[in-house]
């Protein structure tokens, strides 16, 4: 797991606290605030899980030329 994949998942949990939050509290705009980190946060650990795969991929690549 890289740095945007744990930046990411810590957003989405920072934001479903703020969603259930604003819920129970009946605050419209803390939920919608809580919508938000969780989408932002949904998309920089899918951001960081397809550099991973790319990098895996690059290494797997340079293996296969360096046993050549």
């Amino acid at each position: 797991m890289n740095r945007d994949e744990m930046k990411g998942k810590a957003e989405k949990a920072k934001g479903f606290v703020k969603d259930k939050t604003g819920e129970l509290i009946n605050d419209p705009e803390l939920e919608a605030e809580g919508e938000m980190e969780r989408a932002s946060g949904a998309v920089r650990e899918g951001f960081g899980k397809a550099k991973r795969k790319v990098k895996e991929g690059i290494e797997e690549i340079a293996d296969e030329i360096d046993d050549e």
